[in-house]
């Protein structure tokens, strides 16, 4: 069979994913196999195939196909999530475009388009993660927003709320006023940025006396109650008990005492906005301030902004510094860098907001966490250095806003009883809910006309901290055999952003539902940044396209590129250059095959000595090989296991083995090491296929034709076996005098065809096992030890051994005794240049002692090449 002089990824990526699919071999079901299982981070519903996910998904597939090579049931459940607030976003915009406002419909109304534009874009991502060979079992495809997932999510509300761990309260948010939504403070980026501090003179009640306060925020004030002083500071001692007059507004405020004013910053003087700062609702609670919300849910300011009403927050906070600057209350601007928080969604400065949510009790919860990660081995991240961030993150764990004010998402089983919102019920639909009201009022006569479902849907991370449950049912029905069988999962591939957001939870919620962890070992990949660090993203446009890539050099091209460079935890600095070199590799292995393809086989042949001794050499390194990808893997150091499969292929099964087996021109191999050299391609491919599983898949299919069973897919792993390492050693110094004679040849321009003789000197620890090798690989027609020096002859050392390749018929004397005196008269300038730098008394006494020391080396090297260079042109002359 003639095969393709190129490999094309086009023609074999699809039809192998097509094959695979058909024979349902990424499917899994409970059997008396141990499971292997993994649980895909599902990707938003709105996104489609980056950087980051190419790295993730990758190594969960190559988990995934070397975990069934190794005979486990393995079964990787994909999904997506709904992503409240990006969806929401993205349909908002929608509507937008076609004219429709989404304050002018109904919830139901909204949802349907919602639910239509998810049906129409929601599968890209999933699509794409095909086109990269991941082998999930689609079968088990999960979305957050499924009716079983949804249901899991109301239970667990409810559950929580009833054990006392989920309350409604009247809190500081951080609210995003792009998205009109609470974040919870996870959600939350801190960003140094470059302000100004604005100091602004308050008067005094009842006198011209001025207080002076700076402030980064002057378009707070129409929200200022209160100016505070510390007690202890002795400047402002005349003020106790007095009322300051807010600029521009015109209120009369009191001037309060507490030591939490700072002395040190801006004038020691702290204007009290207690609906607009956490710090500063602390104060208002603790002395009884008044408290005015001056803004809109967009951040425009509302009434008490008066003529200001209706513009953004930063529109006036240029026009009213100009305002204060009119009426003589700015006294001065500095410069400041301060950190401001930006939502991770929208990236929209957050606006601290008191408003009533819903939070999860989170301590309680955390307890278990921390000692399954830190105080056990229940949980393993990889690598180590991020149980750090774990154990700060969750020794300073705060309660969890889980309420949002949208639409798209699991709604909060809450119902008030009523018009107000200080009497509800929580219940899984409006019939339990309404009995629940009835038995709360004793009131038998109620309706459901007399009952509101809360307005607000759940953080989308409420559903996603069940994922490795929910997806099997766990939460409504733990009992089943899928959730029996699976959980807990082995493998969580993830960043590490997401640590606390997802992986923590997650942990938390394993152990609050079922007292186990959820999965075992937690492999945090780094981040793809560019080649100038920079994290890869839209917004920056150097991002590239993750199809692109694929069509321009093949998933596997693409996979080997990315994994080539992505040790565990630290970020992949990310040049398309990788991709090609992955696509060449690939190029390599396919063109290994073509060349063994292309062998005549002789059935009455005898197998040649070297032939027989390379095959052993290559099972001995193999066996090596398998037993440090074994190790890497064992630490989820994926890229070095890559590392030493791709050393393994191409150099020592191309570039040694296949060199050491080739017939001669023109003549065919025998049958013993042609098989033989099938049985090492086909062990290679078996380790290369959780790396490249397309084109290994190709050249499998195409050695032999196989029935469905004996795809490559679903064969076996290598056992592991101890190498002979003493052959390897000798294998070694082997290569290393084949490589010296070869180095000759080529500095002498001697053509390979022409054989040469190879005389050793002192034979002390070389065994004779690959001298066949060295004669073929070397084209010598003698290899023989030798008792002293020959004469006239060029030599190189290997270890102990001195190697000598007599060449006086070989090579023209006279050109190369011309060349000999050349470079002796180069060496013997530099030795001159080094002595006399030695011989100045100044360098050497005042010259640090490992400078001296080198230059003493460079004079010795140099009279060791003298020395060998005049040896050498006696013996031609």
């Amino acid at each position: 069979m003639a095969l393709a002089a190129q490999y094309s990824s086009k023609e074999v990526e699809q039809k192998w994913y097509d094959y695979w699919m058909k024979h349902n071999y990424f499917h899994s079901e409970p059997n008396d196999k141990e499971p292997y299982t993994i649980v895909i981070p599902p990707p938003n519903v709105t996104g489609i195939l980056h950087m980051g996910h190419m790295l993730n998904n990758t190594i969960q597939d190559v988990l995934i196909r070397r975990a069934r090579l190794k005979g486990f049931n393995a079964c990787w459940v994909p999904g997506t999530d709904h992503a409240s607030i990006a969806t929401e976003a993205k349909v908002v915009a929608k509507l937008k475009a076609e004219g429709i406002n989404k304050a002018d419909l109904t919830r139901e109304e909204f949802l349907k388009h919602a639910w239509e534009w998810t049906d129409k874009y929601g599968g890209t991502i999933l699509e794409q993660l095909k086109k990269l060979g991941a082998s999930c079992d689609w079968e088990r495809l999960r979305f957050t927003l499924d009716d079983t997932m949804s249901a899991s999510v109301i239970q667990c509300f409810i559950d929580l709320y009833n054990k006392g761990l989920i309350y409604r309260g009247h809190r500081m948010v951080n609210w995003d006023p792009e998205a009109k939504t609470t974040l919870s403070d996870e959600e939350v980026i801190y960003e140094e940025r470059q302000g100004k501090l604005y100091y602004i003179n308050y008067k005094l009640e009842g006198c011209e006396e001025h207080l002076v306060i700076a402030t980064t925020r002057p378009e707070t004030i129409f929200g200022d109650t209160a100016i505070c002083i510390n007690p202890n500071d002795e400047r402002f001692t005349h003020l106790k008990g007095k009322k300051a007059i807010v600029p521009v507004v015109n209120r009369v405020v009191p001037i309060i005492e507490d030591e939490y004013v700072d002395l040190e910053f801006g004038t020691g003087c702290l204007k009290v906005t207690p609906a607009h700062d956490e710090n500063d609702k602390m104060l208002g609670d603790k002395h009884k301030l008044e408290v005015v919300d001056i803004f809109n849910d967009d951040a425009t300011l509302n009434s008490f902004g008066l003529h200001y009403q209706g513009k953004d927050r930063f529109v006036v906070r240029e026009e009213i510094v100009k305002e204060l600057e009119e009426l003589g209350a700015l006294v001065k601007t500095e410069s400041h860098l301060n950190k401001v928080g930006t939502s991770e969604r929208t990236k929209a400065v957050i606006e601290p907001k008191l408003s009533d949510q819903w939070f999860v009790k989170m301590k309680d919860l955390a307890e278990p966490a921390i000692k399954a990660v830190l105080d056990s081995d229940d949980v393993n991240l990889f690598p180590k250095k991020f149980e750090n961030t774990y154990r700060h993150w969750m020794e300073n764990i705060r309660d969890w806003n889980i309420s949002r004010q949208l639409w798209w998402g699991q709604q909060i089983p809450a119902y008030y009883i009523g018009d107000g919102k200080e009497d509800f019920v929580v219940a899984k639909n409006m019939e339990e809910a309404l009995a629940s009201a009835k038995a709360k009022t004793g009131n038998n006569n109620l309706t459901k006309a007399d009952l509101k479902q809360d307005e607000d849907a759940l953080d989308t991370w409420f559903s996603s901290w069940l994922w490795p449950m929910s997806v099997f049912d766990g939460i409504a029905n733990p009992d089943n055999a899928d959730f029996q069988y699976y959980y807990p999962t082995n493998d969580l591939v993830t960043g590490p952003d997401i640590l606390f957001f997802w992986v923590a939870r997650m942990i938390m919620a394993g152990y609050e539902y079922t007292g186990k962890q959820p999965f075992t070992n937690v492999y945090l990949t780094g981040l793809v940044r560019d080649a100038e660090r920079r994290k890869m993203s839209k917004s920056l446009g150097n991002s590239p396209d993750a199809m692109k890539l694929i069509d321009d050099y093949g998933a596997d091209g693409v996979r080997v590129g990315l994994l080539l460079s992505a040790s565990a935890g630290n970020d992949l600095l990310f040049d398309e250059d990788l991709c090609k070199q992955g696509k060449g590799f690939i190029n390599k292995i396919w063109n290994a095959f073509r060349l063994i393809k292309g062998w005549e086989v002789d059935a009455s042949a005898e197998q040649p000595e070297a032939s027989k001794k390379g095959l052993e050499w290559y099972s001995e390194r193999f066996k090596q090989a398998t037993e440090e990808i074994e190790d890497h893997f064992s630490k989820y150091r994926i890229s070095d296991a890559l590392m030493v499969t791709y050393k393994l292929v191409w150099d020592d099964f191309c570039s040694w083995l296949l060199e050491i087996v080739k017939p001669e021109y023109q003549k065919p191999i025998d049958k013993k090491t042609y098989d033989a050299v099938i049985a090492a391609l086909e062990d290679n491919l078996r380790i290369l296929h959780p790396f490249t599983p397309f084109a290994s898949e190709e050249i499998w299919q195409t050695i032999a034709d196989r029935t469905p069973e004996e795809a490559l897919i679903v064969n076996e792993w290598p056992a592991i076996a101890k190498p002979n390492l003493a052959m390897l050693e000798d294998f070694e110094l082997a290569t290393q005098v084949i490589t010296g004679v070869r180095a000759i040849r080529k500095d002498k321009n001697i053509s390979f065809k022409e054989e040469l003789e190879l005389h050793v000197l002192n034979t002390e620890g070389f065994s004779a096992d690959f001298d066949a090798i060295i004669k073929k690989l070397g084209n010598l027609s003698v290899l023989k030890t030798t008792e002293s020096p020959v004469d006239g002859a060029l030599s190189f050392r290997v270890k102990a051994n001195e190697y000598f390749i007599p060449l006086t018929g070989a090579i023209d004397v006279g050109a190369e005794i011309a060349k000999i005196k050349e470079e002796l008269a180069y060496t013997q300038g530099f030795i001159n240049s080094v002595t006399k730098k030695l011989s100045n008394e100044r360098f050497v006494n005042n010259a640090p002692e490992q400078v001296v020391a080198l230059e003493r080396q460079k004079q010795a090297d140099a009279q060791a090449k003298i020395d060998a260079l005049e040896k050498r042109l006696a013996a031609l002359s």
